[in-house]
């Protein structure tokens, strides 16, 4: 420990040192009436080189600022495990896993790992989050960077303090089959999300942590609901995930009039969500090489669980350049409605969202709703029935009549974006409307993807 300290009082004893000889130089410099323009421009070179050797210096400091945090986290960290070990020693030397779900408190830490690569927009994501964020201890900020990206890199650092940032050591091209070599993107990206994962869970041992990207922004109540529904993840074993994102949540498909309204959906929607450490536990040792959003959309992974995800998004994505090529983003993703009222759901009872009560009174609204053909609707007929609902039955008709309607129309593994339990709830021209199956519905069918 004397050694760390060393290091820290030398770093600022050369800092020091530095800008008292230069201060010095300039108070003992002769001046020369004759020789004035010469001293003016010497002066401003080292001005010049002072400000540089000033960031060196700097940049220095909050190395040393950061490594010394993390020995002492370490340290911490060691004690923790010397503790663990003496009062267990009449046990089995074995690893200890992860908090359960049961012995996760409702106040804990719970950080946001944002994963960037080499968006230097990443600054609008960052601004977002920490002019909304209440709490730094509540919420830490965890930047993993992939790519290594320099000006990328340079932006992350110049938050200093206020976020931490981490980066993937690996940057290497993957082997990937030949069919996929253009998808080494995506390999890459799966790469980085299995690292930052487990730096979170693994070495720095938080509980729970929300995941956003580098091209998200948040919205003013973005902590607000995850610290809100956290609890309810917590004692619902049905539920493995939160998320601020609504895939049908185009302005004109939404109500902004209502952004309380809370859903569950069996579709995994990510863009801003949060899990569990033990739900890593589970996931990690079989993490895909590439395209792992999708792969958490498959029913081994998802095992009958859903996700709450709001009415109006949390989060919106202004990132049109990436992997994908900008897939569904001019169609689709930039229209999607942010929402701009803060919602104080802390103060709000949630557990109406539960598996068993929310079933109750949501299958009993869409199966109670009169039942109206898609014609109809088109042609904005039968006002007074209000909210109504659409059958469809088989694949085919599902896609036709989401087309039609406007809502998105893919499938993963048989699930349709938002829905729950085959059902999908959005507004059409000012009127609420399910698109449901059939009341006595069994289940997903896989091969409609």
């Amino acid at each position: 420990m004397l050694k760390k300290s060393n290091l820290v009082l030398w770093g600022v004893v050369l800092f020091v040192a530095w800008n008292a000889l230069i201060l010095f130089f300039l108070w003992t410099r002769p001046q020369s009436s004759s020789d004035h323009s010469r001293l003016t421009e010497e002066v401003i070179r080292l001005a010049q080189d002072a400000e540089v050797e000033l960031e060196r210096q700097k940049d220095l400091l909050h190395q040393i600022y950061r490594y010394s945090a993390l020995w002492n986290r370490r340290k911490a960290t060691e004690a923790k495990r010397l503790h663990l070990s003496v009062a267990s020693s009449a046990l089995p030397s074995t690893a200890a896993p992860l908090p359960r779900r049961s012995q996760i408190s409702p106040d804990a830490v719970l950080p946001v790992l944002v994963i960037a690569c080499d968006r230097s927009t990443v600054r609008r994501c960052l601004d977002k989050l920490l002019h909304y964020r209440p709490s730094k201890e509540r919420f830490p900020i965890i930047v993993s960077q992939d790519c290594g990206h320099e000006e990328t890199a340079r932006v992350i650092a110049s938050y200093g303090d206020a976020i931490m940032h981490i980066k993937q050591p690996n940057l290497s091209d993957i082997p990937v089959p030949t069919d996929h070599r253009k998808f080494q993107g995506y390999y890459k990206i799966a790469r980085h999300y299995r690292w930052a994962l487990s730096q979170v869970f693994r070495n720095f041992k938080y509980q729970a942590a929300i995941v956003v990207e580098d091209d998200l922004e948040v919205a003013p109540d973005f902590f607000e609901y995850f610290q809100a529904a956290f609890p309810l993840l917590l004692a619902d074993p049905t539920l493995w995930c939160l998320s601020a994102w609504n895939d049908n949540g185009k302005e004109q498909m939404v109500d902004a009039s209502h952004p309380e309204l809370l859903y569950r959906t069996d579709f995994f929607p990510g863009l801003g969500w949060l899990l569990l450490s033990d739900l890593w536990d589970e996931l990690e040792p079989k993490w895909p090489k590439a395209f792992w959003d999708d792969w958490m959309r498959h029913p081994e992974q998802r095992q009958g669980r859903s996700c709450i995800r709001p009415e109006v998004s949390r989060t919106m994505t202004f990132g049109r350049k990436g992997v994908s090529h900008g897939q569904f983003f001019d169609q689709y993703l930039k229209f999607i409605k942010l929402n701009d009222r803060f919602v104080p759901f802390t103060q709000m009872d949630l557990s109406y969202l539960k598996k068993d009560e929310y079933e109750r009174s949501f299958l009993a609204q869409v199966y109670g709703a009169p039942e109206l053909r898609v014609e109809e609707l088109q042609g904005n007929q039968r006002r007074e029935l209000g909210t109504v609902r659409v059958q469809y039955t088989t694949r085919d008709s599902f896609k036709a009549f989401a087309k039609a309607l406007g809502v998105m129309d893919d499938l993963k593994s048989g699930v349709p974006r938002a829905g729950y339990q085959g059902i999908v709830s959005f507004l059409f021209r000012g009127r609420r409307v399910y698109l449901a199956p059939p009341s006595d519905w069994t289940g997903y069918d896989p091969s409609w993807s």
